[in-house]
């Protein structure tokens, strides 16, 4: 894990407390040094954290945010919300609302410097919606509180990394939202992305949206129209940046070391390659906001959720990206 040169620990909210995320939590931080542990807090609720462990078997204790602790425990800031289950593997609206508010106050400690960054759990987009938080997502819920305009989601895996121009909408709106200006804006932040990550000149491939790029207007024109005068924009800046590449042959490439990054057209045109290629270890990073967010590429599993059955590779990995990008948050703020 990088060398946390930060005092701020990173703030993992737990996620949908019915769903897995205690678990993964507990199981991940359980793997850590004692020292390592004390660069986190969890931002959730103790009683579900609690079962989590006893669930998992695991001897994990916690111990309340700016209490001492002892003997590798963990930190824990309690958020307190009436009506939860109590038990796992519910779908509710109680869980709903308790999603958000521990993301509403880990997004509060990283806006304020009292985190370093935010790791995230999953969250059940049901149970949010039925609690009257309208989001798609944590990447539209994140951008909404901290006032973004515009935010993207890159799922960094270590021999393939895919940033979408758009995620949670329909086919029909992804293509709506294939332009110009949104394929630029998505190749600069990506590209920003890796510069900071220490990729000296990127290489950054755009894939097309219609089989084979619409061969010449064949199988459609928004390739020609749209996708590609994006990328010239972006070259003309100069960014190492090719495409339309047909979506077929890009991700294949890519993981083969052709390129840095795939810019993904929407949803599933990204995610199936990685869930394919590094479906336990890819971490899901928001890019756009004013503060540092990765997360688990899964879902809150409620059909394994409290059997301590559920896989904790994915929240280390999220854990490890995060240190890494509050070490270089802080190495360019003192510079």
């Amino acid at each position: 894990m990088a060398q946390d040169k930060t005092r701020a620990p990173i703030a993992i909210t737990m996620g949908d407390p019915s769903g897995v995320g205690a678990e993964v939590i507990v199981k991940a931080i359980a793997t850590l040094p004692p020292e390592e542990r004390r660069r986190f807090v969890v931002i959730g609720d103790a009683d579900t954290m609690k079962r989590a462990a006893e669930a998992c078997g695991s001897d994990l204790a916690f111990h309340a945010q700016g209490a001492p602790g002892a003997g590798g425990s963990l930190a824990l800031r309690h958020v307190p919300v009436d009506g939860l289950p109590g038990r796992f593997g519910v779908l509710s609206p109680q869980c709903g609302e308790a999603s958000f508010r521990y993301i509403e106050a880990a997004v509060r400690m990283a806006q304020s410097g009292e985190a370093a960054g935010i790791v995230t759990a999953p969250i059940n987009k049901e149970a949010l919606n039925s609690a009257g938080h309208h989001y798609d997502g944590h990447t539209g819920m994140l951008a909404a509180l901290t006032g973004s305009k515009s935010s993207w989601m890159l799922l960094a895996s270590e021999r393939l990394k895919v940033i979408h121009v758009s995620t949670h909408v329909s086919l029909r709106t992804a293509i709506e939202r294939a332009r110009p200006e949104r394929i630029l804006a998505t190749i600069r932040t990506g590209y920003e992305h890796l510069k900071r990550m220490g990729y000296e000149d990127p290489r950054i491939a755009v894939a097309g949206i219609n089989p084979h790029c619409g061969e010449n207007g064949l199988f459609g024109t928004e390739d020609d129209e749209f996708i590609r005068p994006g990328v010239e924009a972006a070259r003309a800046e100069g960014i190492n940046a090719v495409g339309p590449i047909s979506a077929d042959t890009v991700y294949h490439r890519a993981y083969q070391g052709a390129f840095d990054l795939v810019v993904a057209q929407y949803h599933d045109q990204g995610h199936i390659p990685i869930k394919l290629v590094a479906f336990d270890s890819a971490v899901n990073v928001s890019l756009g906001l004013p503060i540092d967010r990765t997360s688990v590429d899964h879902g809150t599993a409620f059909d394994i959720a409290g059997t301590g059955k559920a896989n904790h590779v994915n929240m280390l990995s999220a854990l490890d990206y995060a240190a890494r990008l509050a070490t270089n948050r802080h190495e360019k703020a003192a510079a």
